[in-house]
């Protein structure tokens, strides 16, 4: 076990930790690049990158709207669909590049189109369904993982809109069947406390967190406690995590804070999306400086595991979440 977070300024040498920094050649690669040291302390208390709405840079202009409820009897007018595209696009590369460029924690939110033809055919959402369907996405990134297999990719599946009552249970068997499947022996499954040894001593590098129940399925985790801000305001959020990570957790595990801004449900959305010559990317850029400086001082107080943030492959989001690390082994030799 690493040191209270309050020693880390007493610790710390910067040119050592700039220096380890600069020994990862490829963030593709930037787990097994990890000092030894890193290398046996569970997962839960790794830094680990995340993209918040992974698959929101693959929105259909073409969808109909699903969220917010207000805007959905607008679903006819292409400019209205064009500038819910435009507000829900967290993400702006592919899957692949989130994963070259670091990013091992994807939160992945999954519908069924009403009406679908393939009864079993599902998409990914945000504001609007998604082109690329899940099955296809999950291959891909299987592709991924067997040419990176040093570094252990958390993927959530969560929210399964469209999922009725009367289907819910063959979809959930059908996505859960073809998961492990395709994964097969790259799953880990639940256990108390996975290294990153651990992991690489029995050929695992796929965590799957499910949020429905799937205690029959040891190859599936439950849901990752997700703590945000709910705000379009950086101090706002920042209070709010804050408020989040000081709370005593009761059990050891997981956890994802996310720095995402978050849009208004109500009337007040009108505020940012008539905003013709802007775009959430934009305002998320012009905040994620001040929301960086904020993880880096807020992890000498408090313990981080999982940081979710929009837009994560701009502005060092991925090299500040990693120097974590490197500051953790940095003040671990110095005690």
């Amino acid at each position: 076990m690493f040191p209270s977070p309050e020693c880390c300024d007493t610790c710390l040498n910067s040119s050592q930790i700039e220096m380890t920094m600069s020994a990862i050649s490829s963030y593709s690669d930037w787990m097994s690049q990890l000092p030894v040291e890193l290398h046996n302390i569970p997962l839960f208390n790794l830094a680990i990158p995340g993209s918040h709405d992974s698959m929101s840079y693959d929105l259909d202009k073409n969808s109909s709207i699903i969220e917010p409820d207000g805007l959905k009897k607008f679903s006819k007018l292409c400019c209205m669909r064009k500038i819910v595209r435009r507000w829900a696009t967290t993400q702006d590369e592919n899957i692949t590049k989130q994963l070259n460029a670091g990013v091992r924690y994807f939160d992945l939110r999954i519908a069924r189109k009403p009406n679908d033809p393939k009864p079993t055919r599902l998409y990914f959402y945000h504001g609007l369904y998604t082109r690329t369907d899940v099955e296809t996405l999950l291959r891909d990134i299987n592709t991924w993982a067997d040419k990176h297999p040093k570094e252990i990719l958390i993927l959530a599946l969560s929210h399964f809109k469209g999922f009725d009552r009367k289907i819910q249970r063959d979809l959930h068997n059908h996505l859960i069947h073809f998961i492990k499947s395709l994964f097969g022996n790259k799953l880990l499954p639940r256990k108390d406390s996975p290294t990153l040894k651990s992991c690489w001593d029995e050929g695992k590098n796929v965590i799957l967190s499910y949020d429905y129940p799937v205690g029959q399925h040891p190859e599936m985790w439950g849901r990752i406690q997700y703590f945000y801000g709910n705000s379009m305001d950086p101090i706002t959020v920042e209070s709010k995590l804050c408020q989040y990570l000081e709370k005593p957790k009761p059990m050891k595990g997981f956890f994802v804070c996310g720095l995402n801004l978050t849009l208004p449900e109500d009337a007040r959305i009108l505020k940012y999306i008539i905003r013709l010559c802007d775009n959430f990317p934009n305002v998320v850029n012009r905040s994620l400086p001040r929301m960086l400086q904020w993880v880096k001082e807020q992890a000498r107080k408090t313990p981080m595991n999982i940081i979710a943030s929009d837009i994560a492959t701009r502005d060092q989001f991925v090299y500040t979440v990693i120097q974590l690390n490197i500051s953790k082994c940095e003040t671990h030799k110095g005690i």
